[in-house]
């Protein structure tokens, strides 16, 4: 058996469970063994009982307390049982284990371990697992039980029974990594990487088998990126540009002074626009910052050139309202005669989108806006000259590249609001110049935070509930509890359906999760943004893609859950118009460490310095509990808990190209990873 092998060799598999693994992208054993685990269950130290909270997951030891009751209905019988220590007494429910009545005697002392409900207002453990005696837990103490991400008919037992199977039968001794190299930086070796991340004795071992994974995770992604940067150089700019009156005029006109930050990224840009080689810069700012501002002055320029300019937003919704905003500004300030925008999107009818290609391939239309449909095969540019990305860590390496082969060698102008420190951005985005938008404008108001715990839910419902009266509109982000797209989506529903019963008759609350199809998702945000929905119910997916000013309330349940940047990003949701708006961050942890990690949301809007914090802050003990997402989607990675290797691994990434540039290089392995991750266009994945 080898890496190839197909998943149906492995002893178990058969048609059916082939199919099921196939649903998560797994179809030979190569696959398998890099499907991580998502987390994993920690058997730590027994707990007091009075210790116990809602929601947690933990082991009691006490004796039983009274008789072992059996009730319920004969299809679901239920196995009570009352746990005794110093502090308190449980109560413990088990289903269909009936015979549990006469193996557990009162006043035998056990231990047992699972999840802690409420029931009748009353903290219940069910169906835990039991040790008897107590002693035998010391067994598992301490140990790490993979937890993976699943589908529908895959059970976690299933999973890592197969995964056993699968490294019993697997060679892992070839290593992609030198000898030389794996001494330099620490890692150990390949094969005990594998079966260290999935089945790790303690918490020692599973730490070094993700420092090895991920270290090589983003030494091929950093190779790559450098490797795909000099097979691509700039190209020469036939484009060169001069910012015409009508452009200073239209700048002059604005109702508000640009900052001092958004002049010189400007100032940049015009200088791009006269050198020799084409512009192929970052513009980060943070939510509210005013990127989109700088991008319609490169556009308008590009425009009253003679040229054409074209920008594709992340969703259908931001396209949209990019289109209205820019048709109005160029009506309003007397640019029609030259500047004619247009609006290309997935969801326009057959027809609409023929008199779309029609116009941007005669160049009638020379301002295009739009989403992924703006790099269909059928669009043809007649003069394609810059080309603007928002949200670049929505779209890929190689869309960006497909982007830009619409025209002859265009401008290329990326937006992004995600905070990323410098240093790491000088490694991710290797292949672009970095401006930075680091100043709010000053007619923005700063938005109001406060970090609560949930016992202040009543009195944030009844101040939405204001803010409605006074024609507002809220946000509530729920997390996802599981991977699972199934439970999320039930998460945001229950959530919705109880909200509707907590907030006053008439106002309007909707939900929308990620395993709604697109569509259905556009149709959603378009109702809110058209205010015929009051309060929005969402998972993360709200991140990016709308622009509603008249929100002025983001209330953000579980807000542990999330890293500080995530949460910064999901704030920017609100305080984007006129009215004072406010964040909620609701915390479900009574931790000191939580406490004070969003205190930092709570005493400041400014997302680079979050973002500083969040790198700070961040071991590698978060490993089991919160991680960044919608930034970079690494398997196992993550740039702000994992900087330091991401910087490891670019320093080796320059070592290994400095050895292939004379000749020396012995990494025939590693390059051969490399080129077939740019080749499957792994890479559009992960940027």
């Amino acid at each position: 058996m080898n890496e190839y092998t197909g998943i149906r060799e492995i002893k178990g598999i058969g048609e059916k469970t082939e199919r099921m693994f196939q649903k998560l992208n797994i179809r030979t054993v190569g696959d398998l063994i890099r499907y991580f685990p998502r987390g994993y269950d920690i058997y730590e130290e027994p707990v007091a009982v009075s210790e116990l909270e809602e929601g947690m997951t933990a082991a009691v030891t006490g004796l039983l307390y009274g008789k072992v009751q059996v009730g319920g209905s004969p299809r679901m019988q239920v196995t009570t049982a009352y746990l005794k220590d110093l502090t308190g007494t449980l109560r413990i429910v088990w289903y269909r284990m009936t015979f549990l009545r006469n193996t557990l005697k009162s006043g035998g002392r056990i231990t047992v371990r699972g999840k802690i409900i409420r029931k009748q207002n009353q903290l219940v453990m069910e169906h835990p697992e039991l040790f008897v005696p107590a002693e035998s837990y010391q067994k598992k103490l301490n140990t790490l039980q993979p937890v993976y991400p699943l589908t529908a008919g895959l059970t976690n037992n299933l999973m890592t029974k197969t995964m056993h199977q699968a490294l019993e039968d697997l060679p892992l001794a070839q290593d992609i990594l030198s000898k030389e190299l794996k001494t330099e930086f620490g890692l150990e070796d390949y094969g005990a990487a594998i079966r260290g991340i999935h089945f790790p004795k303690d918490r020692e071992e599973f730490f070094l088998a993700r420092k090895r994974l991920v270290f090589e995770e983003f030494l091929i992604f950093t190779l790559a990126l450098r490797k795909m940067k000099d097979q691509k150089e700039r190209a020469n700019n036939q484009y060169r540009m001069e910012v015409p009156e009508a452009v200073h005029r239209f700048e002059e006109a604005l109702p508000y002074d640009l900052t001092n930050a958004q002049k010189k990224v400007w100032v940049q840009i015009q200088e791009d626009f006269q050198k020799h080689t084409v512009m192929s810069r970052l513009v980060q700012g943070d939510v509210g910052s005013g990127k989109t501002i700088v991008a319609l002055l490169s556009l308008f320029t590009a425009c009253l050139n003679g040229y054409q300019g074209a920008m594709m937003a992340p969703t259908e919704v931001l396209a949209r309202q990019h289109y209205e905003s820019v048709t109005e500004m160029v009506e309003k300030y007397g640019l029609g005669d030259s500047i004619s925008p247009i609006l290309l999107t997935g969801s326009m009818t057959a027809k609409e989108k023929r008199i779309a290609y029609e116009a941007i391939c005669t160049g009638e239309a020379n301002l295009v806006i739009g989403t992924h449909a703006l790099i269909q095969e059928k669009v043809e540019y007649a003069d394609l000259a810059l080309v603007i990305t928002d949200e670049q860590h929505r779209f890929g390496v190689r869309q960006r590249e497909c982007f830009a082969s619409k025209g002859k060698s265009p401008h290329i102008l990326v937006m992004s609001a995600t905070p990323i420190p410098r240093t790491l951005a000088l490694i991710l985005y290797g292949d672009l110049d970095i401006s930075v938008i680091d100043e709010l404008p000053s007619n923005r108001k700063p938005i109001k935070n406060c970090v609560v715990d949930t016992s202040y839910r009543q009195t944030a419902y009844r101040f939405m509930e204001k803010q409605i009266a006074e024609g507002r509109q809220c946000y509530v982000i729920c997390p996802m509890v599981e991977e699972s797209e199934g439970l999320e989506a039930e998460n945001v529903t229950d959530y919705a359906k109880k909200l509707k019963e907590e907030l006053a008759s008439g106002i309007r609350v909707e939900y929308l999760h990620g395993k709604m199809k697109p569509a259905q998702k556009e149709e959603i945000m378009e109702k809110f943004a058209a205010h015929e929905i009051d309060v929005l119910v969402s998972t993360t997916v709200i991140e990016v893609g709308i622009d509603v000013p008249n929100s002025t309330v983001m209330m953000i349940e579980n807000a542990e859950r999330f890293g500080l940047a995530q949460l910064h990003q999901l704030r920017g949701r609100v305080g984007r118009g006129k009215h004072q708006s406010y964040c909620i961050f609701m915390s479900g942890s009574k931790s000191k460490e939580t406490k004070k990690r969003l205190k930092i949301l709570e005493s400041s809007n400014d997302g680079f310095y979050i973002a500083g914090e969040d790198l700070k802050m961040r071991g590698p003990g978060d490993v089991f509990g919160i991680r960044q997402s919608g930034l970079m989607d690494f398997k196992l990675g993550d740039v702000y808990q994992d900087a330091e290797l991401l910087k490891q691994a670019s320093q080796a990434a320059s070592e290994i190209l400095k050895r292939e540039e004379n000749g020396e290089a012995e990494e025939k392995a590693l390059f051969e990873r490399v080129q077939n991750y740019i080749r499957e266009c792994e890479i559009e994945k992960t940027l």
